[in-house]
């Protein structure tokens, strides 16, 4: 199991300005970080790889759809060959700086709603991207790691019986799925039990508090959620994400009124001491 922290908290493109706080949370005994990948060139990305590199962190990372001209799962095949080069460059960029992962809503465009429910014929798009997607994912050696959202945020994959399912589809090695606290938290009858819906695909793991705020601070049942993901033989990454009001349009996107935390330091660090103890006092 690897620890690992989402740079989102402070930005949503990392560049030199930022390296210090690598440094820091490398002291605090992280393995690596969640990289934003919104943004730049796969040259400025190889640039931060060799930062990490340095410092001694890992990277995976993360990012979306941001609009309707690249969705995915739209209607007409100029959206879905949008989508396909934005997911290109996302891979490349993150094989650049030396990830092997990412992850996120990377399924349709964030915050866009049909008004419906998610149709076949949407699923069917899907399934086919994601092919596509993976094949690219593979000839650069980097996992897509899907992340099925609750249901103010997206409408497309909200549950992890969803996603699991439609992973069997997709059926790709390099395309797997994220079990996130928070949207599980929203979602799920039984979150923890929804662990083993996805463990098949499970790839990825995110650690976010039921306010968004500092892991152990809200109700999120931590300590059980660590023993069934270290039952199922889970040994992957293990990455708080979280969210603050530093960054206004970040701030709009997730819907974050109001400040969850007196400061970013109690977030990194109480949250690695709560996954280390945690994971440790898990049995297997």
């Amino acid at each position: 199991m690897k620890i690992g922290f989402n740079l989102l908290l402070w930005t949503a493109h990392v560049q030199p300005e930022h390296w210090l706080l690598l440094e820091e949370i490398k002291r605090c005994g992280y393995d690596g970080v969640e990289i934003p990948v919104f943004e730049g060139s796969p040259a400025h990305y190889a640039e931060l790889g060799r930062e990490l590199e340095r410092v001694g962190l890992e990277a995976t990372g993360i990012a979306l759809f941001p609009s309707l001209d690249m969705n995915p799962i739209g209607a007409d095949p100029a959206q879905r060959a949008a989508g396909l080069r934005h997911m290109a460059w996302i891979l490349e960029c993150t094989a650049a700086m030396g990830g092997r992962l990412v992850g996120g809503p990377l399924h349709s465009t964030l915050g866009h709603f049909s008004g419906e429910a998610p149709t076949r014929e949407e699923r069917e798009r899907g399934i086919e991207f994601h092919r596509a997607a993976g094949d690219v994912a593979g000839r650069l050696g980097v996992r897509v790691a899907i992340e099925a959202l609750n249901r103010f945020e997206c409408y497309f994959l909200n549950t992890m019986s969803d996603l699991a399912a439609y992973l069997d589809a997709v059926d790709h090695p390099n395309i797997t799925g994220m079990y996130d606290t928070f949207h599980a938290n929203i979602e799920e009858k039984d979150p923890i039990g929804a662990v083993a819906a996805i463990r098949r695909h499970l790839g990825h793991m995110h650690v976010s508090e039921n306010d968004r705020g500092t892991p152990g601070r809200g109700h999120i049942d931590f300590a059980a959620t660590f023993e069934e993901l270290k039952r199922s033989g889970y040994d992957g990454w293990i990455t708080i994400e979280a969210f603050g009001r530093a960054l206004p349009p970040l701030a709009a996107a997730t819907r974050v009124w109001r400040d969850f935390f007196p400061t970013p330091r109690e977030v990194y660090s109480e949250g690695y001491g709560l996954i280390r103890r945690g994971w440790d006092a898990a049995r297997a």
